[in-house]
């Protein structure tokens, strides 16, 4: 199973957004992180980057 932690801006251990994420949906400027339980949080902003392999997701929180 591919589960990955997000970050907002930068891999950083005080960037965390939400661990084992194992779903991500766009809408617009909206990211939906869904984890392993169920858990939804929205956040605004835009994706960076995606290392699957590693299971690392940036979210770019500076958008305009």
């Amino acid at each position: 199973m591919c589960l990955s932690t997000a970050y907002l801006d930068s891999k950083s251990d005080d960037r965390v957004a939400a661990k084992f994420v194992a779903a991500i949906d766009v809408d617009g400027d909206t990211i939906t992180l869904t984890d392993v339980m169920g858990m939804k949080m929205d956040v605004t902003g835009r994706i960076a980057h995606v290392d699957l392999t590693g299971g690392v997701v940036i979210i770019a929180t500076d958008i305009q």
